[in-house]
């Protein structure tokens, strides 16, 4: 008989390459602001490079604009400089109190670029799911001797479905994000 923690194993870091492929894809803006979009923005303050979320607030007063308000007025300026640094193509206006991000409207040009972003997100996710299968298939095969010829086969059957039906869910996943994308 072989092991079910075999199958756990093999769903659990299918899920997480799924899960890693969702963080990629909320960083992608499709027009619209999302406090996520500042998740990789780090700025330097108090010595060291912080997350943004942990220096300031960042809020949604508007479908096109992000507030980011720092709990200490002196960052500020690190702030906006760590947001021009990065890579959102977006510039900050900054108030003396809070910074405000503008999020401008997509071109059809930069709708089409997004989408290839997403496809290559989404294979590379693909790719990662069935690395994960190939070894659950290099560990049955440790255990093929332990068990007949028919168990083996039933659980490569049973990997192949596990891959086929997180493959789906990335294509699924995708084409939301695509959609997503053309329409706004």
């Amino acid at each position: 008989m072989i092991d079910q923690s075999i199958f756990s194993k093999t769903e659990e870091k299918m899920k997480k390459s799924i899960e890693a492929v969702q963080r990629e894809f909320s960083i992608i803006r499709a027009g619209r602001a999302t406090p996520s979009l500042l998740d990789r923005v780090s700025v330097d303050c108090y010595g060291s490079a912080m997350p943004l979320k942990q220096v300031a607030n960042i809020s949604i007063p508007e479908a096109r604009m992000i507030i980011v308000q720092p709990w200490d007025k002196t960052l500020i300026s690190n702030i906006e400089k760590a947001i021009q640094k990065s890579d959102l193509g977006i510039n900050p206006s900054n108030d003396g109190n809070v910074i405000r991000l503008v999020i401008p409207p997509l071109t059809e040009e930069r709708r089409m670029e997004l989408v290839k972003v997403v496809k290559k997100k989404s294979e590379e996710g693909k790719v990662a799911v069935r690395n994960v299968r190939r070894e659950f298939m290099e560990e049955l095969k440790a255990h093929e001797k332990e068990n007949s010829e028919d168990e083996v086969k039933r659980a490569q059957d049973q990997g192949q479905k596990l891959t086929d039906k997180y493959t789906a869910e990335l294509d699924r996943i995708a084409a939301a994000k695509e959609k997503e994308i053309m329409e706004v």
